[in-house]
């Protein structure tokens, strides 16, 4: 015998149910609502698998862009300044997570070329060690980052904040900082000209068009301070920064404030977190609307099946039983439509980077512009826990709509059922 025909009764019937359709033009119109619902459950489910793998592919590609830039953490000493920074170092790198450490200083100014005036994020860098932190070597459109020396004032501006100033390579900017000298004239702003040895793109406009590099040393010599402000550290994972973040505040010696780089950009991931919780609930609603119409299809498939359920009634079968039935052939409806539509959506969100490019070719349209986005194409990170959590939702979705039409369907009276046929 098969595996089918083991099965309870109430399986064997919700699953001929869910079948039916052949024998008369009412059952077929039955059967074509219940490949409606699946259909709508599919789309519903493909459609939210392909827009949170966007979304988190978007969230990943904005990320690893902002932390090319930003350090994993950021060590400071609470006295503004970090003189012995080596020992520091030496005491962070105890931490088997931490992969590299660079001293740093950061200010704001204003850069000012001709009748041009652009505020910006000041960072004094040292140049051999910046690669351990950041990738902005590697983000040099113009000239190099070695070109940043002490006592040569040079510095390496974003290709935004470059291109806002009309400055290129060899041109002379004015470095104006609020720390200033009081003269019987009031506060002078303290300034100093500064040659632009380089230009980089780190493909996130916030950087691209508001930070700038100089020497350590230039930058101490700016801000009349002795030492670095600190230390930025890069960690092999930039997801456990928060919990390594914890571990060197408690490890390491002296009043040090610690603070990683969810922090210094908390506003932008509530945002984008809140983005995708909303985006969530609206298209769960969508897969709602098409499970709930397995409720139109089971209450039109209750009321034709009246008779089949009065004669179950009468050979014995219990009201618990008629519901199991009803219930069997939504779940299954509710079941393969989640299959369907979590197979699709996977398969889409796998090849997006092929199916994209297909359709812009095919229609002749970019989606996103890179002069705008500073992003050709559309990523996409697919994540099973989403798919998981997607599919489970749905299921209970459909779940949930058969409760209704099966209780219906566990009270028919057989008698009356039966009084017409």
């Amino acid at each position: 015998m098969s595996i089918i025909h083991k099965l309870p009764y109430e399986w064997l019937v919700g699953l001929r149910y869910t079948r039916a359709g052949k024998r008369s033009s009412r059952n077929s119109f039955i059967s074509f609502i219940s490949l409606i619902s699946v259909s709508g459950i599919a789309l519903g489910v493909a459609a939210l698998i392909v827009v949170l793998s966007v979304m988190n592919g978007f969230q990943k590609e904005v990320t690893d862009r902002m932390l090319s830039v930003l350090a994993h953490i950021e060590v400071f000493d609470a006295s503004g300044a970090m003189p012995d920074w080596q020992q520091a170092e030496k005491d962070a790198r105890r931490n088997p997570a931490v992969r590299g450490a660079a001293p740093f200083v950061e200010t704001q100014g204003l850069l000012v070329k001709d009748d041009t005036m652009k505020p910006a994020v000041i960072r004094g860098i040292l140049p051999s060690k910046e690669g351990e932190v950041s990738s902005v070597a590697k983000q040099i459109r113009q000239g190099s980052i070695e070109s940043l020396q002490s006592g040569r004032f040079n510095i390496v501006l974003g290709y935004a904040l470059a291109r806002s100033l009309g400055v290129g390579i060899g041109d002379k900017v004015n470095m104006l900082l609020a720390q200033g000298t009081m003269t019987p004239a009031g506060l002078v702003p303290r300034s100093r000209l500064f040659t632009v040895s380089g230009i980089f793109e780190a493909g996130h406009y916030e950087f691209d068009s508001s930070m700038a590099f100089v020497d350590i040393e230039d930058a101490q010599r700016m801000v009349r301070q002795q030492a670095p402000s600190g230390l930025r550290l890069r960690i092999a994972d930039m997801h456990q920064a928060p919990q390594v973040a914890q571990q060197l505040k408690a490890s390491m010696p002296g009043d040090l404030v610690v603070r990683d780089w969810s922090k210094l950009n908390a506003n932008w991931f509530a945002a984008v977190q809140t983005e995708k919780r909303m985006m969530f609930i609206i298209l769960t609603l969508i897969i709602a609307v098409a499970a709930f119409n397995l409720v139109s299809t089971l209450v039109m498939t209750v009321t034709d099946k009246q008779a089949d359920i009065a004669i179950l009634r009468t050979l014995g079968a219990s009201p618990p039983s008629i519901m199991k039935i009803f219930m069997v052939q939504g779940a299954l409806v509710g079941i393969i439509g989640t299959v369907v539509g979590v197979a699709l959506g996977v398969l889409v969100a796998l090849n997006i980077d092929v199916i994209v490019p297909f359709i812009e070719h095919l229609l002749g349209i970019q989606f996103l512009s890179k002069d705008i986005y500073l992003i050709s194409e559309i990523p996409s990170d697919m994540r099973w826990p989403d798919v998981i959590k997607i599919g489970g939702v749905s299921v209970l979705l459909a779940f949930v709509a058969t409760i209704y039409p099966s209780f219906t369907a566990s009270r028919v009276k057989p008698a009356q059922a039966l009084r017409y046929e």
